[in-house]
């Protein structure tokens, strides 16, 4: 049982607005003490990616300390073992913690009525012919002039349906995956000095909500800040983790100005949220590695030495999440369930509290991190199965291995937009390139 009511504005089931005290939904009947209280902000490092600790881990786990020379590392690693400091030493200020679940996916998802064409081949044959006259799907309809075929009715390949960029050691790869009919998902990459001269290397994936107003710009607009900014406040010092905080905020400024632009008014429908979207970030050094997240989206652990646990670094910011954390759902069944994806965190104008988690890292072994939305992730949830797809040269060749994940994702169904980015850890001195 639990011993307090948690506090939403909306039914998780129906989101139909609710009043203060309700027990249950006046439209569905959705009993409300089912959502527990949002957990506290402490994600644990798994072996598994399960959310139970395993054995302990081998030394230069990412976390692991032994302060007390036993040599013996402890079993669990929270990112907390290592607090956030400003760039003038002081901690972090503690978030105050949100309350209010949305739903990142509307009631009956915007999907192609036949499955669309593989964006890989539709990518390529678009290259080769004039994608205003022939239809990269059917190759033979003709296209009209809003881009869709005549004689099958798929909507042809437009920029942001297939997206990659490499800057040096890191690279990143969007694509719109095989039902959805547009990407609403985005992503920031760069690499930048820090004041003593060596390299920093930074990612930012978003993750645009679907039931909401203008997801795809959301997501641009939220990566684009928040990657601006982390280039623009490490050369000057700022502390990573400080400089990752600071980036989610500008990102959610930046999500929270969509919402009183005129494109907003002309795009809003009855029931709708103002521009929202779910955001993913990692800076990494020569010796730290920083991850940030509002949302769902996810970053992983991959050592190059495979034989040394992986991990999932972020907590999801939802229901799900908190059903398992709660004790109600082991997390097969939790994620199984209907409202798994429904979210308790987001940017945008209409969350409730802006709480951009944050964590830092000092691994001693090289690896790679991967930083992804749930388009991937869905595909291969726990730690190991991310490792399992993962090349095993993706820290030389971190363009192929974001393909490499991308093309699990659309060959396991493509249900969703997907985007990965992919860093070494340590950083490459600056100047040094990927293979």
């Amino acid at each position: 049982m639990m011993s307090q009511m948690p506090q939403l504005s909306a039914c998780p089931s129906c989101e139909e607005p609710l009043e203060s005290g309700d027990r249950f939904c006046g439209a569905c009947g959705y009993d409300l003490s089912a959502v527990p209280p949002r957990p506290d902000d402490s994600p644990t490092l798994t072996m598994n990616g399960a959310g139970a600790p395993q054995a302990a881990p081998a030394a230069g786990w990412p976390g692991a300390a032994d302060p007390g020379g036993s040599g013996t590392p402890p079993a669990t690693h929270l990112p907390t073992d290592l607090p956030g400091t400003d760039s003038g030493g002081s901690p972090l200020p503690p978030a105050a913690p949100a309350t209010g679940v949305r739903f990142d996916r509307p009631p009956e998802p915007e999907e192609y009525p036949l499955q669309a064409p593989d964006p890989r081949i539709a990518a390529d044959l678009a290259a080769r012919a004039d994608p205003a006259t022939v239809c990269v799907a059917c190759r033979a309809g003709r296209v009209d002039h809003d881009g869709y075929c005549e004689n099958c009715g798929h909507a042809q390949p437009r920029e942001r349906d297939h997206m990659e960029q490499e800057s040096g050691p890191v690279a990143a790869v969007s694509d719109r995956g095989l039902r959805h009919h547009r990407n609403e998902d985005a992503f920031g990459i760069g690499r930048t000095a820090l004041p003593d001269g060596s390299g920093a290397l930074v990612a930012i994936v978003c993750d645009g909500v679907s039931s909401a107003t203008r997801p795809d710009d959301a997501s641009l607009a939220a990566s684009r800040a928040a990657s601006e900014s982390l280039l623009a406040a490490l050369p000057l010092g700022t502390h990573p983790q400080q400089a990752m905080h600071d980036a989610i905020v500008a990102a959610s400024n930046a999500v929270n100005a969509l919402a009183q632009e005129p494109a907003t008014a002309r795009e809003h429908q009855p029931h709708q949220n103002a521009p929202a979207c779910t955001l993913v970030g990692a800076i990494v050094t020569a010796g730290l590695l920083v991850v940030g997240w509002v949302g769902d989206s996810r970053a992983y652990w991959v050592p190059v030495d495979r034989s040394a646990p992986a991990a999932r670094l972020t907590e999801d910011d939802s229901w799900a999440a908190q059903m398992v954390a709660a004790g109600l759902m082991n997390e097969a069944e939790a994620y199984a369930d209907e409202r798994a994806h429904a979210i308790t965190g987001w940017l945008g104008a209409d969350a409730y509290e802006l709480e951009p988690h944050t964590a830092s890292f000092k691994p001693d072994r090289p690896g790679v991190v991967v930083v992804c939305t749930d388009g991937l992730w869905n595909y291969a949830e726990a730690a190991e199965e991310m490792a399992g797809v993962l090349p095993p040269d993706a820290a030389v060749r971190p363009l192929h291995g974001a393909r490499v994940l991308v093309g699990h994702a659309l060959d396991g169904g493509g249900h969703d937009n997907v985007t990965v980015a992919v860093l070494p850890f340590p950083a490459p001195p600056q100047g040094a390139g990927s293979a």
